[in-house]
């Protein structure tokens, strides 16, 4: 089907009415650094009339194709410099043009004399990723969270992230991996104002780790090429299961040839999920209800300094500390109904959970516009321990046996990681960089069990240390490449992993050696002035988390635990990706995935013991069909934002498990994320979704909606921000069923609802500082990492 659409479209193409020329160039700041992220605008010279406008790529450059004959002018700005305009280009068929700016630092006597227009965010597609440009939009929102509802297509369901079908997302900031433990925590604790753009990469290339089945979410911080000093202190209160605050402060500083920065924050979240499981178990029917809050404190520290030895050579380090302190109950009721009688067994399951994360990261990088080498060591070292008390409330005729659980676990990453890449020419680019990190990880878990006289004792079937020691070697190589309407990319990288599992317990090992090349390719075509196609292809490896490799049995409540799988396999998926853009604009998109040996979790029943059990198996095979629709509302008049459709289908076959495990299901989500300028300067925005249902691994759920609204206004010259969020307003459960060999189970799952937030925000000096966007070299491995909170 894509090839017959492709050929359809290029057959279109070479109806070619008038040669056409190409006004190409860079932009540079007064030192003549490249300028990443400005925004370049197209005007008809004639009638000033703004006919396209670009962002300025990562390698400062900036293209304008297909311009036909006549003149023009070209815009620069980017907030912090003056704008910029050309000399009048004359173009005719027979030339192309070259024109650089320089950008010229704009420095106010008086930081609050300054009035900034704000711009709205511009969303682009290539044949790689999709990208939301937010550098020089009016933020209505907070956080990261907030920033996830304005990626097209990207749902947000009770912390967890999902795009079309498919949950397995990983969060990059600046190329790396994030470094906090959990995904909830990463969208609310993390400030949306430093952000300068966010890509979701559909078709991940060669420079990008190889783990992982899904997209990747990369967020780009603001890269400020201001002298002086600023800083921020911010306050936010909030309601969701319990009254909730964070407040942080950050100071940087750029003189010289030095540039520090330093951050800290406090927060004390809250949340909670509500869960209900009815199932069958023979002639009796367990109805288990669980209300799980939680409500971490934690506190962040991070700092940096960056040494500018030269215009070319850069070195520096940074650091960061985060703590966390999390002591919850969650309480657990078990009904069991048999012939008319319902027996009640009620427990609490009380965690005291601390965790610590170190990291160090210093950093060379040598850049002279046509070759740049970075240098790259990143340290990694995390540490938990968790004290769980599964006790019986009360009293029960279900026998039951007070558990107690302590574990603990350490995880050290090292991590080297060099990258260079050469410029050959104003169309084409290499690169190849390598890479190797060890892990070496350690969990102890001691299970007790409360015996008749009251006393606890060691559970020898649970009790066990499980030690993990893991290698990977990594090299790439890619290009870039355009001539005329085409643009190609190729890379190819090259993996080999190591990885020893030991049991101390059981006195087992597991040896595994993966050696694989990982392809990635994509083309693109302009058809029009307005219109292009592209297609991209990967193959990519998932490996399993150190927490599913682990075999500890852990119980949530008297019936229901989970146990992990250390003869887990790493799943390897192709994916295949085609767009259809509209002046740069996705508005049609066709995906295809297939992945073997998919990472799946299973839900088991054992039917002598009433318990049920979680566990990650490796299933034979998952396909993944997406087909998408995007279209602006700015035809509406006031509002800025989008709309859009993706219809895709899930599948998965089993081979190996008795009865056969097949299933698929096709879904349709709709999506929309509107700004509205109100009177009194107060913006608002207002995003929302609905999904007819879908599988979630083993759980094929119902329709599911949600939908947020947020305002904010600047006060005192725009150094004071004042924003109120309402969030997850339409009261609607997450309501599944598992219907497998002898699992006839309801599922319904709720969270608070009609949530709360104010946050104020306070702004100081100049609001800029120099940073470079770097990769952090342990990214995968971190991202490995999943605790229990």
């Amino acid at each position: 089907m894509l090839k017959t659409l492709l050929n359809t479209i290029l057959l279109f193409a070479s109806f070619s009415m008038l040669a056409q020329s190409t006004i190409t160039g860079k932009v540079m700041d007064e030192s003549k650094q490249l300028v990443t992220f400005a925004n370049v605008v197209l005007y008809d010279n004639d009638s000033n009339t703004a006919l396209k406008a670009v962002i300025v790529e990562d390698n400062g450059t900036y293209t304008f194709t297909n311009v036909k004959n006549g003149s023009y002018i070209v815009e620069a700005s980017l907030f912090g410099y003056k704008t910029e305009r050309s000399i009048v280009l004359n173009i005719d068929s027979s030339k192309n043009v070259t024109f650089d700016f320089i950008l010229k630092e704009d420095i106010p006597e008086n930081l609050g004399e300054v009035v900034i227009v704000a711009k709205k965010p511009v969303i682009t597609q290539n044949a790689e990723k999709l990208v939301v440009n937010l550098e020089n939009s009016e933020m209505v929102n907070s956080n990261v969270r907030d920033v996830m509802k304005k990626i097209p297509g990207v749902l947000i369901t009770n912390g967890n992230l999902s795009y079309a079908g498919q949950s397995n997302i990983r969060i990059l900031i600046n190329g790396k991996s994030t470094n906090y433990m959990d995904m909830a925590t990463l969208l609310r604790e993390m400030p949306a104002d430093n952000i300068a753009k966010i890509e979701l990469v559909q078709q991940p290339g060669a420079e990008y780790d190889a783990d992982g089945s899904g997209p990747l979410i990369n967020i780009i911080l603001k890269r400020n090429v201001k002298l002086g000093t600023y800083g921020t202190v911010k306050t936010m209160v909030g309601h969701v299961d319990d009254f909730m605050y964070r407040t942080s402060a950050s100071i940087a500083s750029f003189k010289d040839k030095i540039n520090w920065q330093a951050s800290a924050s406090y927060s004390k979240s809250s949340s909670r999920e509500d869960l209900q499981l009815i199932r069958q178990v023979g002639d009796e029917v367990y109805d288990q209800i669980s209300r799980s809050p939680y409500d971490p404190n934690t506190l962040r520290v991070s700092g940096g300094l960056d040494y500018y030895i030269s215009d070319k050579h850069t070195t520096g380090i940074s650091l960061q500390r985060t703590g966390s302190d999390s002591d919850r109950v969650t309480d657990n009721v078990t009904n069991i109904t048999s012939n008319g009688t319902t027996e009640m067994l009620v427990t609490d399951n009380k965690y005291d959970k601390n965790w610590s994360l170190y990291i160090v990261n210093p950093y060379y990088e040598y850049d002279d516009e046509v070759n740049k080498l970075t240098l790259d060591f990143n340290y990694v070292n995390y540490n938990s321990d968790n004290e769980n008390n599964l006790f019986q409330v009360g009293q029960s005729n279900v026998a039951y046996a007070n558990q107690r659980y302590f574990q603990d676990a350490t995880y050290k990453i090292q991590t080297y990681k060099a990258d260079y890449k050469r410029v050959l020419g104003k169309d084409f680019t290499m690169s190849t960089g390598f890479k190797y990190s060890n892990v070496d990880s350690d969990s102890d878990l001691q299970s007790l069990v409360q015996n008749t006289s009251g006393d606890f004792v060691n559970n020898s079937n649970q009790t066990n240390r499980f030690l993990i020691d893991e290698s990977i070697i990594a090299a790439y190589s890619k290009f870039n490449y355009s001539v005329d309407k085409w643009s190609f990319s190729g890379g190819l990288r090259w993996e080999q992993s190591k990885t020893t599992g030991t049991s101390q317990n059981l006195n087992t090992s597991l040896d595994r050696t993966i050696s694989k090349f990982f392809p990635s390719l994509s083309v693109s075509r302009e058809i029009t002035d307005e219109i292009s196609a592209n297609l991209a292809y990967s193959y990519r490896i998932r490996r399993p988390s150190y927490e599913s490799l682990n075999p500890f049995v852990y119980y949530y409540d008297p019936f229901t635990f989970e146990e992990g799988n250390p003869t887990l396999k790493p799943a390897l998926t192709n994916s295949l990706r085609f767009n259809l853009t509209y002046e740069n604009q996705p508005f049609f998109s066709v995906g295809y995935s297939k992945t073997d040996d998919v990472l799946f979790q299973i839900v088991s029943q054992n039917d002598a013991t009433s318990e049920t059990s979680r566990s990650t198996i490796n299933l034979a095979q998952n396909k993944n069909w997406s087909f998408s629709l995007f279209a602006p509302l700015n035809f509406i008049k006031g509002i800025e934002g989008y709309t859009g459709v993706i219809a895709n289908h899930n599948s998965y076959t089993s081979k190996n498990l008795t009865p056969q495990l097949d299933t698929s299901k096709w879904s349709v989500t709709w999506f929309a994320n509107a700004e509205y300028k109100l009177p009194w300067n107060i913006n608002s925005e207002i995003s929302g979704y609905y999904t007819s249902g879908g599988l979630d691994g083993q759980i094929e759920f119902d329709w599911i909606a949600g939908i947020d609204i947020a305002f904010s206004k600047k006060f005192m010259n725009d150094q004071l921000k004042v924003s109120l969020e309402l969030e997850e307003i339409v009261d609607r459960k997450f309501m599944g069923t598992i219907n497998y060999d002898n699992i006839n189970a309801n599922i319904i799952s709720d969270w608070p609802r009609r949530n709360v937030f104010l946050q104020v925000s306070y702004s100081f000096g100049k609001k800029y500082n120099k940073s470079k966007n770097r990769k952090n070299s342990a990214g995968d491995e971190v991202d490995r990492i999943k605790t229990k909170n």
